[in-house]
């Protein structure tokens, strides 16, 4: 067997999201040669199938609105709110949160140095002003754009390149050496570097030997919604001695509607600075009622139905034509069990109706604030079913008609059927028009387990002792911080990149 080649630089970044391309370009920023490694063919990890709200205070955005007095102290104190209301603020890792919020500004503004356009900030309680950042025209801006940026500053970026192993120097006291890779023509290769390696692979929603290790069979058996988040980062840190806090706290399984299989013209749209300022431009400017359609188009592709809709007397179907459980009590849960965790909603036009206005909206979106049925309708026709009577339903879901159409006999006389209770005192499905939306899959959004480190992103092995060399970010570098609301975990990818880049890149080899 052929020697192994060696590559030589002073930072490797494994990973290729929000948290790689911000340490890459840290570490690059401090004067080191940089190389970034990721599996896939392209940059964005789960950054790019986010929703793209950043969430910081102090920024020219929340000038330009006249909120001039926030900061950082407020920030963290709304951050613990979020905890508190979940009764997990015994568990959190505040002390990562304060790091989050005191960097957030001069992360923002990193950002923008970088050509990235936001509009807000857009309230979210508890957060006591507005602090929501949503980037335009949407989350595929960052890989994009940051990607861009690392290639100008002169970072290797090296794509279809899976980093199997940490190579450590016992010589130096176990110090983090390199890593093996493997290219996509399944040659390996040994990358040295001689100062510090960034873990920022991402979380472990998609590693099923992880799922169950921290959590259930039943929770690793549920797909990711970014399925090549395998844990690579995580179970690098653990073969070395690292530990894992919160490593059973797992968003999920959720329901959200599956993507379209055909990218829209807006989707596709790349982020240039004509595009961006020219929306950016629309969103300050044009009547609401002009640009929500537009924004729309971006948004429903990512979002989950609300629960309410079950109380108000929709059903969940799945692909067999039939209903399971009580959809008021864990439907995604349930869903889950069901075959590839499919299921469809179903309802009538009374429902239909209550779901086109406020209070009653069929998904929070972001920026825009509630997705209706008719936005559904509008923007995510393979999703959306509406027909005169059950079996036509049927057929335009692709479902049994038979199974379908005596599931919903059986739950309109109110009888149990299947592993299904009696619908009880919720209305009927009766009144045509007839509608569904779906499929919805049950998905592991994220999980919050990450590496224990230090304050500097350090990684802590065992008798609590640093890994010399080794720094983890984003998720892989989480430890124990939950980061709940919209727009802390892209937050916390950019701050947690930059500390960890350039603390890298400043390593004494």
């Amino acid at each position: 067997m052929p020697p192994l080649k060696r590559v030589l630089t002073d930072v490797i970044v494994v990973g290729g999201g929000g948290a790689a391309l911000a340490a890459a370009s840290a570490a690059r920023s401090a004067g080191a040669d940089v190389i970034l490694l990721e599996k896939n063919p392209q940059l964005g990890g789960s950054t790019a199938w986010s929703v793209g709200s950043v969430t910081a205070t102090q920024t020219p955005h929340q000038h330009k609105a006249g909120i001039l007095g926030d900061n950082p102290q407020h920030h963290l104190e709304d951050l613990r709110l979020f905890s508190r209301a979940l009764r997990l603020e015994h568990c959190d890792n505040f002390e990562l949160g304060r790091l989050l919020c005191e960097y957030s500004p001069a992360m923002f503004d990193w950002l923008l140095s970088t050509g990235l356009e936001f509009v807000g900030p857009f309230p979210e309680p508890p957060h006591r002003v507005p602090r929501m950042h949503n980037v335009l025209p949407n989350s595929r801006a960052f890989p994009w754009l940051l990607g861009r940026h690392c290639r100008k500053q002169g970072v290797d970026i090296r794509l279809n390149t899976e980093v199997l192993h940490l190579i450590m120097d016992k010589a130096k006291g176990d110090r983090a050496h390199g890593v093996l890779a493997r290219a996509a023509d399944g040659s390996c290769s040994e990358y040295i570097a001689r100062k510090g390696v960034v873990l920022a692979a991402g979380d472990y929603s998609g590693g099923r030997e992880l799922k169950a290790r921290f959590s259930s069979e039943l929770i690793a058996n549920v797909d990711a919604v970014n399925a090549t988040n395998t844990g690579d980062g995580i179970r690098m840190g653990l073969e070395n001695g690292g530990t894992v806090i919160n490593g059973d706290y797992i968003r999920g399984p959720i329901l959200r509607f599956v993507p379209p299989m055909h990218t829209t013209f807006e989707k596709s749209l790349p982020p240039l600075p004509a595009i961006t300022k020219l929306l950016h431009w629309g969103f300050d400017h044009l009547p609401k009622r002009i640009l929500r359609p537009v924004l729309m188009n971006y948004l429903t592709t990512a979002l989950a139905p609300e629960n309410s809709l079950y109380e108000h007397g929709a059903i969940l179907v799945d692909r067999d034509g039939l209903r399971f459980g009580d959809e008021r009590d864990q439907p995604a849960r349930n869903a889950a069990l069901r075959p590839d965790g499919m299921a469809w909603m179903i309802f009538d036009s009374t429902v239909a109706d209550q779901y086109q206005q406020w209070p009653h909206f069929v998904s929070t979106a972001p920026s825009i604030g509630y997705a209706y049925l008719e936005d559904y309708r509008r923007t995510r026709r393979d999703i959306f079913h509406c027909a005169a009577t059950p079996g036509e339903l049927a057929a335009s879901m692709k479902l049994p008609r038979t199974a379908f159409e005596k599931t919903l006999a059986d739950y309109n006389a109110n009888a149990a059927a299947s592993d299904a209770p009696v619908r009880g005192d919720r209305p009927a499905i009766v009144k045509p028009p007839f509608y569904a939306l779906g499929p919805a899959k049950a998905y592991i959004i994220f999980t919050n387990g990450g590496l224990k480190v230090t304050l500097n992103l350090e990684v802590v092995g065992k008798n609590e002792q640093i890994i010399p060399g080794l720094y983890a970010a984003g998720a892989n570098g989480q430890s124990g911080m939950l980061l709940e609301g919209h727009g802390h975990h892209l937050g916390w990818a950019f701050v947690s990149g930059l500390i960890a880049g350039k603390n890298a890149a400043q390593a004494q080899a």
